[in-house]
């Protein structure tokens, strides 16, 4: 598993070919392939490369949604 941290998490934001990548609850998912993140953004308020645990506190789907993509890594503090 990878070990990233914010820093490091915000180059996989799915622009010019990099990976998306985003961190829940300490654990970083790649998102790349699910045509929802479609260039590294997500319904237009979300964007890879974030940790996006307090963002989805309002999100109108649950956490099971991630589920769906691969957990490749968890998020480390500097």
């Amino acid at each position: 598993m990878k070990k990233l941290n914010k820093e490091e998490l915000s180059k996989y934001n799915g622009k010019n070919g990099a990976p998306a990548y985003i961190a829940y609850q300490g654990k970083i998912y790649d998102v790349s392939e699910s045509f929802l993140w479609k260039n590294g953004k997500h319904q237009v308020f979300h964007q890879a490369g974030e940790d996006l645990t307090e963002a989805l506190k309002d999100a109108p789907h649950g956490t099971d949604m991630l589920e769906r993509v691969p957990l490749i890594g968890i998020l480390v503090s500097d």
